[in-house]
């Protein structure tokens, strides 16, 4: 009888192979920290190529700072970051983290992001507009620790591959990589990239490419 790999195994397996097929990712795409959160916020519902648009334009006029976001008024930051989408929602959602950062730690972004993981999640979460994606985003690529991100290309490919349900919610989805591999930030902060990279590329909401998927050898 053939011996099923475990799920540990598995998962390492298919980041070798990705990993081998795309190389290194270089994620996050921002220079600062700060920049990291305001993408991980802009990035809700849209392209990352809109996003980029919408930095460009805060970087353009001097604006990317937690100091000047939390200064510039709602309607004004809203104009600059239209690229985004939803930009009068998403303004709001920036304000209140940088009033989040300022109440709570005066500002200071290395005060929040050397707190201990289930400390600084459970303090991101309660900030009206930040959900778990985006929170696990901030804890793993601007804090450096071991959160793993689950996002909807995550849930595709490993649905696709029956390692998760269709119909799983985030936590298990995110339980299945923290029990199966090693608490390394740089594993799952390249992992994710190399999951986004796949889907982006192959794993396709319509019309997959899986013949050509470096994972068809696991389907």
């Amino acid at each position: 009888m053939k011996k099923t790999p475990s799920t540990s195994v598995l998962l390492k397996a298919y980041y070798s192979c990705l990993f081998e097929s795309f190389g290194p990712q270089g994620w996050w795409p921002a220079n600062t920290r700060f920049e990291m959160i305001v993408g991980a916020i802009l990035t809700q519902n849209t392209a990352w190529t809109n996003v980029e648009k919408a930095i460009s334009n805060l970087k353009g006029k001097r604006l990317l700072t937690p100091e000047k976001i939390h200064a510039l008024k709602a309607v004004e930051l809203a104009a600059l970051i239209r690229p985004a989408g939803y930009f009068n929602i998403k303004a709001k959602r920036l304000k209140n983290f940088t009033s989040f950062l300022f109440n709570g730690c005066g500002g200071s972004l290395d005060r929040l992001l050397r707190k201990d993981s289930a400390v600084l999640r459970r303090e991101l979460l309660d900030v009206n507009g930040v959900g778990p994606e985006t929170a696990d985003s901030i804890i793993l690529y601007a804090a450096g620790k071991p959160e793993f991100v689950i996002d909807a290309y995550t849930k595709r490919i490993f649905s696709r591959h029956g390692l998760t349900g269709h119909d799983a919610g985030y936590d298990e989805i995110k339980t299945l990589f923290m029990e199966n591999l090693p608490k390394d930030a740089a594993l799952f902060n390249e992992y994710h990239a190399l999951i986004v990279k796949t889907a982006k590329d192959y794993c396709r909401t319509k019309n997959p490419l899986c013949s050509e998927c470096p994972l068809k050898g696991y389907l």
